[in-house]
């Protein structure tokens, strides 16, 4: 059984959509990401290089945000998942996008993407 290490509501201004107004003004996201891992070795040592130093990945995702632009916010989870997953030790990782500004001619609340990752 895996311990969880999250990180809610990391937030950039990004250039992600499928609309010329997107790529153009950008919009908010905000990403969610949920990391399997094993944190016995480094509660038991109080060790910070034992475990996954959440501000590092909290940074890696954020330049992902405001990065480079894709027009599916499918595109920009896998690419997140897949640099998460390469920086650390988790066994699995879960992203959520939400775009809570998309496009949308009705009203709501957010739009968001879920995935899971496993090594």
């Amino acid at each position: 059984m895996s311990d969880r290490i999250t990180i809610t509501g990391i937030t950039g201004h990004g250039y992600h959509g499928v609309l010329a107004s997107e790529k153009a003004e950008g919009q908010p996201f905000i990403v969610d990401v949920v990391l399997d891992t094993d944190i016995r070795a480094a509660a038991a040592s109080d060790d910070l290089t034992r475990t996954i130093d959440y501000s590092v990945i909290a940074e890696l995702v954020h330049s992902h945000i405001t990065g480079e632009g894709y027009d599916l916010i499918e595109t920009l989870a896998e690419r997140i998942a897949a640099a998460v997953l390469g920086a650390c030790s988790a066994s699995a990782v879960e992203i959520t996008v939400n775009k809570p500004n998309a496009p949308i001619s009705v009203p709501f609340t957010n739009v968001s993407i879920s995935i899971r990752r496993e090594r």
